[in-house]
């Protein structure tokens, strides 16, 4: 029998053991969601922006090697070569519409900046009150935009890291939230094949409370407000090639995320690549309520001027529906 490479040993066995946590996921991860729930606001700053992560699970910091590196992990923007833009649309849950651009820009070999705006919003809604249930022909907006600036540097062939500066505005009616958050990020290639490592911190700041006065049915005003922590999410991901030549690549990964206003879960993802032009994606979340398992698919259409692609994805949420995405990428 030939021997198994000593490369592939670890991940493999990995992957094992994790292909058991269905089946003891109350005993492997806390279930502390409960006791969690409801502490964090700006929650929009949780839908992901790419269509390909999304395929995956969003087990995606240790992959993160195109633009959307943006949102996911600040220090993938070193890990592919050029210039390179994103847009991605997702129809979200009761009829919200959220949106991520993003471009990354190759200053050096080592370096890269990026920008990236999010917004997430709806269609007016008219004002209900106790005495007027069926409108009072006032209508309020509710809308969330983020705005970050990035950078990445490549300090070794191996390791790299990158950091977001992100200024997040929420307006509901008369009320607005802003704050400005830091998302940090590592990608180390551990020299083991294609296995690399990345931890990621997403939306580190102050704690934020509304800015504004309500007015009550009763003549009163309201003007201070609790404050809430923003989302936090601590990641730690893992990725391997255990197929990969000229014509074929598959793409697997394993993420562990440590939000602060929830259950510790884990992600899994793959990716099969057919001579760099048509993509297959899979993932599934476990220990997350409502959401398990997403599908995805890609092709690119080279150019010769520009790199070209479409990525689509869909994620089932149980009770609350589908959600679907769509992605266009652009290079150079």
């Amino acid at each position: 029998m030939k021997r198994m490479n000593l490369k592939y040993l670890i991940p493999i066995a990995a992957l094992l053991l994790l292909s058991t946590a269905p089946r003891a996921e109350a005993q492997l991860i806390p279930l502390l969601g409960g006791q969690r729930a409801g502490i964090s606001s700006l929650q929009f700053l949780k839908i992901g922006g790419s269509s390909r992560a999304a395929g995956m699970g969003e087990s995606f910091i240790a992959v993160a090697d195109d633009a959307s590196a943006l949102q996911y992990n600040p220090a993938g923007m070193v890990q592919f070569d050029g210039h390179e833009a994103i847009f991605t649309h997702t129809s979200w849950l009761v009829d919200l519409q959220h949106e991520f651009v993003g471009a990354v820009y190759r200053l050096t070999p080592e370096d890269a900046v990026g920008l990236s705006f999010t917004s997430l919003h709806t269609e007016d809604m008219e004002i209900r009150t106790e005495t007027q249930p069926f409108g009072t022909g006032r209508y309020f907006s509710y809308g969330d935009v983020a705005i970050g600036l990035s950078y990445a540097r490549q300090l070794t062939a191996q390791f790299s890291f990158g950091a977001t500066v992100r200024y997040v505005e929420e307006t509901i009616d008369v009320l607005k939230t802003r704050a400005f958050m830091v998302d940090l990020g590592t990608y180390y290639w551990t020299g083991l094949g294609s296995t690399r490592f990345s931890v990621a911190v997403s939306n580190f700041g102050n704690n934020v409370s509304p800015e504004g006065t309500v007015d009550l049915a009763h003549g009163e005003s309201v003007s201070s407000f609790q404050e809430f922590s923003p989302p936090t999410t601590f990641r730690i991901g893992f990725a391997f090639e255990p197929v990969k030549d000229d014509y074929n690549r598959i793409t697997t990964s394993i993420q562990l995320n440590h939000p602060n206003d929830n259950s510790e879960n884990l992600a899994l993802g793959a990716e099969y690549a057919w001579n760099h032009l048509f993509f297959v994606r899979a993932g599934y979340k476990l220990n997350v309520d409502e959401e398990g398992l997403t599908v995805g698919a890609g092709i690119n259409a080279p150019l010769g001027f520009a790199r070209v692609g479409v990525d689509y994805a869909f994620a089932d949420f149980d009770r609350l529906g589908g959600v679907h995405r769509i992605t266009v990428r652009m290079g150079l």
